[in-house]
């Protein structure tokens, strides 16, 4: 993990600016002093101001924008650095939670005095044994993680909050499954679930059909390939679960209205 202060001329690594697409597999916690600020997450625009916060998951893009400043605290920690506890718990690959969050007063308070406590362990290096060092860190991540995981899961609302057992494993298995199974009955016999029982949980949690949200996954995903990688469109299409390109052209024309190389030259 790391912590510290945002400024200008930021890169991942050398052959990396800010200002490209990047798809990483770590968190990127953004908490911001000043704003606004525009920043690209899974092809969604946010602007952030002073007090919110910014939640990019591992796994998913964003961009940098030129134009503007960054001024804030920025925390960007490895999903492995964790226990498997805290993990669970902070759902790092809920990407259904909003990335950008806007605490009231008494939350951005408790969530600064929370991220300020763990850059001081983490710049204290001589205090501490590396062990105990690491122990500590991981301590006041984990009270950190929670605290914003929870705001991220109250400002989904209600039907975030109350979903139930079946749409959570079934949202969970189409995360593991996406890019090789796109059927729904496959889906609701692998949860001992009927095929009615599952569309009704689904649609309760999400308001759409089960298929819907399976094909939701799969053209993020697409997007999220066209975008980052080179990778030719049927190579694109074959990794999430279409061997036939024309097939996949299809598909994905269907949902997003553009077709494959479109779409990755009007991002580029």
């Amino acid at each position: 993990m790391q912590i510290g202060p945002m400024g200008t001329d930021r890169t991942w690594h050398a052959e990396a600016p800010l200002h490209r697409i990047h798809r990483i597999d770590f968190h990127v916690v953004m908490l911001f002093s000043d704003g606004p600020v525009r920043h690209m997450i899974d092809f969604a625009e946010y602007e952030a101001t002073a007090g919110d916060v910014l939640w990019s998951r591992p796994g998913q893009v964003h961009r940098f924008w030129r134009t503007n400043e960054y001024r804030g605290t920025v925390l960007t920690m490895q999903p492995g650095f964790l226990p498997c506890a805290t993990v669970e718990a902070t759902g790092p690959y809920r990407y259904d939670l909003p990335p950008l969050l806007h605490p009231d007063d008494a939350w951005r308070d408790a969530l600064k005095a929370a991220l300020a406590q763990l850059q001081r362990e983490y710049e204290d290096t001589t205090t501490l044994p590396l062990s105990l060092h690491t122990s500590v860190l991981r301590h006041s991540l984990t009270a950190f993680l929670l605290r914003l995981a929870h705001l991220a899961a109250s400002s989904a609302g209600a039907a975030g909050q109350q979903a139930g057992t079946t749409f959570t494993l079934f949202r969970d298995a189409v995360e593991k499954g996406f890019a090789i199974n796109h059927s729904v009955s496959a889906y609701a016999d692998a949860l001992g679930s009927s095929r009615r029982t599952l569309v009704r949980a689904v649609r309760a949690a999400t308001g759409e059909t089960p298929k819907g949200f399976i094909d939701k996954r799969v053209v993020l995903e697409a997007k999220r390939l066209l975008a980052h990688t080179d990778l030719p469109t049927g190579r694109v299409g074959a990794a999430v679960g279409f061997p036939d390109a024309a097939n996949f052209s299809k598909f994905f024309q269907l949902h997003t209205g553009q077709a494959p190389a479109a779409f990755r030259a009007e991002l580029r």
